[in-house]
């Protein structure tokens, strides 16, 4: 529907854009025009009045009313009155006044009385740039049937919506339960659509017929159901004349390397480019590729001397790729892609591009997302899910305090004589005031006087690269802060121990868990805490999915880590919760015809 000019000066100032955003922006309170006859007390009422007297005090103005409708004399008062409220109310004269009417022994008074000309139905309250009358009469102009169900929206929720703008009885303060189901349909609408029109479509540089059962054939394991049904996707996507836009998130462990590998496969001849966030993970990557590819492989860091990547099928590197001359290529793939700005994402792409054509594009990502997130995400980019992992990981996981300390240095050097390997996760470098827990620069002592081989790191380590690799194949303890929430694959690691651990998002506890067990051995993993009692680590230790810690995180609201992807967005929720309402994205998802 067409806006006129004036509608349109008015949405801006709002900072919306659409009838559905304006139906989304509900009355904060309603005010009662409807003249009664009888007078209820503690209750905002209209009298229809003649002013008896008025009388200037110090800091009040007060008024004598006759009210007709009662056959009542009420006595209105108004604190701090302004100059022009003065001239308001004069003697004799006869008007509607609305305001909040209390009797006490006979005597009725009324708080702040208002001068008001529209009576006879209730009026809405809106807290907006507008001013009340000008937003109610864009309200009044808009918000009807029509242009609600015209707007895509269906006619049981065009019908609740009016309820709320234009209320027959004035609603209780609490919204209704269909009321809440109708906005957070409303505010998903909104959003998806919004998501759907960002999408955009480019022709592709590469369509073509991928193939991958030659390959996994000779390969010394089967792949999980999920592993073939996400590299089915991307064969799929690369048949089609429109460069792939996917994201493939896997669980920890889950086996996403061999997606990476049978895409770069299926692309073969043409080039194939994967950039990963640090050196570590990109040497681990071009390593598998090495043992489990029949492709020309090259890793390139900001350590690689000039050669020329044209002589290449697959080129693996870390950020060092964007200052490189790179050559065409069918398909960029980008791994822990939330590592990464945007900016830095688009260059990659850029530089391969030709023209109005792109290459096929892939993200993966070893954070799992609510489900909710998943298909919230899908309506801008294909989303394909791995939560599964190739073998069971046994891991035990249990939350411990002060008291269990001994115990643990026990099972400590039980797994060190197997040749198994520690981590210990502290949650600050340096000591602090605030934090009830030793910090890396206290503890370090006491485990290094006790135990050979001890490491340390973190973030702000410029070794800390070294450092990993050093206690890979020499160390028994790592002393580390969350910086190996992850990247580098450990084999001997067994036991992981979290200090503080009520303190981090339970996503960042799966990851550092994930750490542990990689190659079948028994893991363990303890969450030390001062705590007494902690539900949400207790909730933590009973499940072992990354998606369901996902939801579990949302319960909690420690969703600060997942949530951040779509806040960037711009899009705040205020009536719909990723928690709960995973039911109301479907109905939102097949009901949007794009």
């Amino acid at each position: 529907m067409e806006l006129t000019k004036d509608q349109e000066t008015k949405f801006k100032k709002l900072g919306i854009n659409s009838v559905l955003e304006l139906a989304l922006t509900i009355p904060s309170s309603y005010e009662d025009y409807r003249v009664e006859t009888s007078l209820q007390t503690a209750k905002p009422q209209v009298i229809d009045a003649t002013i008896e007297s008025v009388y200037c005090a110090p800091n009040s103005l007060q008024i004598t009313f006759y009210a007709h409708n009662f056959g009542h004399i009420i006595q209105g008062v108004i604190f701090k009155p302004k100059p022009y409220m003065m001239h308001a109310f004069s003697v004799g004269q006869r008007d509607y006044f609305y305001g909040l009417i209390d009797c006490k022994m006979g005597h009725c008074s009324m708080t702040m009385p208002k001068k008001i000309t529209q009576i006879g139905k209730i009026t809405a309250k809106y807290r907006s740039s507008l001013r009340n009358d000008v937003m109610n009469r864009l309200v009044s102009e808009l918000i009807t049937k029509e242009n609600l169900v015209q707007a895509g929206l269906k006619e049981k929720y065009a019908q609740e919506i009016l309820t709320l703008h234009f209320p027959e009885q004035v609603p209780q303060k609490e919204l209704r339960e269909f009321s809440l189901q109708t906005l957070k349909y409303l505010e998903l609408f909104i959003y998806l659509s919004q998501l759907h029109k960002k999408r955009r479509y480019f022709k592709t540089l590469v369509t073509k017929e991928g193939e991958y059962t030659s390959w996994t054939q000779k390969l010394p394991f089967e792949l999980t159901q999920e592993q073939q049904s996400a590299i089915e996707d991307i064969k799929s996507d690369f048949s089609k004349d429109v460069a792939a836009r996917r994201m493939i998130v896997g669980d920890v462990g889950s086996g996403k390397t061999m997606v990476i590998l049978a895409s770069a496969y299926m692309m073969h001849p043409q080039k194939s480019i994967l950039m990963a966030p640090t050196t570590i993970l990109a040497n681990q990557l071009f390593e598998e590729a090495q043992k489990f590819l029949d492709l020309k492989c090259v890793l390139v860091t900001n350590k690689t001397k000039k050669v020329d990547l044209n002589e290449y099928d697959f080129i693996i590197g870390t950020h060092a790729l964007l200052y490189r001359e790179l050559p065409q290529a069918g398909l960029v793939m980008v791994d822990e892609q939330h590592r990464f700005g945007t900016a830095q994402r688009s260059l990659l792409e850029k530089l391969v591009s030709s023209g109005e054509k792109k290459p096929h594009f892939l993200q993966f990502s070893a954070t799992p997302i609510p489900r909710t997130q998943a298909m919230i995400e899908a309506s801008h980019i294909d989303v394909s899910l791995i939560t599964s992992t190739p073998f069971k990981k046994d891991i035990d996981s249990k939350v411990i305090h002060k008291s269990d300390f001994k115990d643990l240095l026990e099972h400590i050097n039980s797994e060190i004589e197997k040749n198994n390997q520690v981590l210990l996760v502290y949650p600050l470098v340096e000591q602090s005031e605030v934090l009830e827990y030793q910090s890396i620069d206290e503890a370090r002592a006491y485990w290094e006087k006790n135990f050979d081989n001890v490491y340390v790191t973190h973030g702000k380590d410029k070794e800390k690269e070294q450092v990993l690799l050093d206690f890979r194949e020499n160390g028994n303890i790592l002393i580390a802060t969350t910086v190996v929430e992850v990247g580098i694959s450990l084999p001997r690691l067994t036991t992981v121990v979290i200090v503080g651990a009520e303190r981090l998002g339970l996503s960042t506890l799966h990851q550092l868990r994930g750490r542990v067990s990689r190659t079948g051995l028994k893991g363990y993993c303890y969450l030390y805490t001062n705590r007494q009692e902690s539900k949400r680590l207790e909730e933590f230790v009973k499940t072992t999915n990354g998606f369901d810690i996902a939801n579990l995180d949302l319960r909690y609201r420690k969703s600060g880590d997942l949530l951040k992807g779509l806040n960037q967005s711009g899009s705040q929720f205020r009536y719909f919760d990723f928690a709960l309402d995973e039911d109301i994205v479907q109905e939102v998802k097949k009901d949007l015809v794009y």
